[in-house]
């Protein structure tokens, strides 16, 4: 019924979160509130480890994509469970350091870092760069030769594969914003400038060809597509590159239409063409990196909203109105991303009403789901909407300057505060 085995039902009928009554949650800290479960979140962790250990005997780390839920305890998380960090901004960067993850696990990507991020990561003495683009590839030498070091880098390709994923999350095609595009001869030429620079040492290469995937096909090919570049580089250049980032991008199972393949068997079927490719080249084996996000903490997510009105439109629908909305949660209003949802005080009623789930925000577009069936809604139910741990604490706002929510994990049946919720104060502290 539910996406995740973390969520039951008690014999109240009530929704529970790691064996915890989330009517009980709402009760104690409010709505609307992002709620967690750890064991799943670190379940999740040792599968990919585990993965690295089966299938490429060790030889290499899964990196936690922070971008997908960034906070300290995530990162405190990460690190407990031997996981490197993927960090696209100062202030993920920062978060980092601020929890104490160890900087030589810690890689840096993103297609527009400034200056003030680049020397920050430098002083920091971050594990690697993933660079982008020869602008970047000039700057981040020039800083390291200000300041008297050497810097690994990996570059981030584009290897012209389709992932038939929405276009707003698609990277890695040939037209997107991000890396050096193979096809062209681009990326051919980003190796030969590399190589130029006494203050970088390129060790390796970067893909990501898109977000919710379901398929391994494209996976497979663009492993395929590395490998042979990496292979040709060390033909023509006389480079050993020793490491390769497969990205991430695995699907995970927002409503029930969805059938994401086992995340290790992504890593099983892979691992079989890495190894046949580097076989047939002549090459090495790889020191493997992946970067889960999505699918470390996404089902192990839910946002708990009090519902504040119905509002019926005869032979039109019939809107729930929540206390939340587009600020905590603003996928489908950027993509029309899917949701399941569940009245948690009523989850073991039957879905009988087809729903509109709207928010609080001035906004017409202000909506969480549309045509949903959902149990008989009433001004005061509490509504859980599932598969909330990625891209909602990540990307919510201030928009009306209502306040973020907190998040509370659920650790061992019980539940704490990891990321307070936010006051008035907090959204005036830095007005003049």
């Amino acid at each position: 019924m539910f996406n995740s085995d973390c969520f039951n039902i008690n014999e109240k009928g009530n929704l529970t979160i790691g064996g915890y009554d989330t009517t009980e949650i709402a009760a104690e800290f409010g709505t609307p509130v992002y709620v967690m479960d750890e064991e799943t979140v670190r379940k999740n962790c040792r599968l990919y480890k585990q993965s690295i250990d089966n299938y490429y005997g060790g030889n290499g780390l899964p990196l936690y994509a922070s971008k997908a839920l960034s906070c300290k305890e995530m990162c405190r998380i990460a690190a407990s469970e031997g996981l490197g960090l993927d960090v696209v901004s100062g202030g993920e960067l920062y978060t980092a350091m601020e929890a104490g993850f160890p900087a030589d696990k810690i890689y840096f990507h993103g297609n527009s870092k400034t200056r003030e991020e680049i020397e920050y990561a430098v002083d920091c003495k971050i594990g690697c760069f993933v660079v982008d683009n020869i602008d970047e590839l000039i700057l981040l030498n020039k800083i390291c030769d200000e300041k008297g070091t050497k810097q690994d880098i990996m570059l981030r390709l584009k290897p012209g594969i389709d992932a038939h994923t929405h276009d707003f999350i698609r990277t890695g095609q040939i037209d997107s914003k991000f890396g050096f595009a193979i096809e062209t001869g681009e990326a051919d030429q980003a190796v030969k400038k590399a190589l130029e620079y006494k203050n970088l040492n390129l060790v390796g290469v970067h893909c990501h060809i898109g977000s919710q995937i379901f398929e391994v096909e494209p996976f497979e090919l663009a492993a395929q597509v590395m490998i042979n570049f990496m292979a040709d580089m060390k033909e023509k250049y006389h480079v050993v590159l020793s490491r390769l980032n497969l990205g991430g991008g695995f699907g995970i199972k927002y409503i029930p239409e969805n059938k994401p393949i086992k995340y290790d068997k992504y890593m099983e079927k892979v691992s079989e063409t890495v190894r046949k490719a580097c076989e047939e080249r002549g090459l090495d084996l790889p020191y493997i990196l992946l970067e889960p996000g999505r699918s470390l903490v996404g089902e192990a997510g839910i946002t708990l909203y009090r519902i504040c009105s119905v509002k019926t439109i005869p032979g039109v629908r019939t809107y729930v109105l929540t206390d939340g909305g587009m600020g905590d949660n603003p996928r489908y209003a950027l993509y029309q991303a899917e949701y399941d949802a569940v009245i948690a005080n009523k989850a073991s009623e039957e879905r009988t009403v087809k729903v509109t789930i709207g928010g609080r925000y001035c906004e017409s577009g202000d909506l969480i789901q549309e045509n949903l069936m959902i149990q008989q809604p009433e001004t005061g139910d509490l509504l859980a909407v599932f598969g909330t741990g990625a891209y909602n604490y990540s990307m919510a706002s201030n928009y009306n300057r209502v306040p973020r929510p907190p998040i509370v994990m659920i650790t061992d049946g019980k539940p704490r505060v990891i990321v307070r919720r936010e006051t008035y104060a907090d959204i005036v502290n830095c007005d003049i």
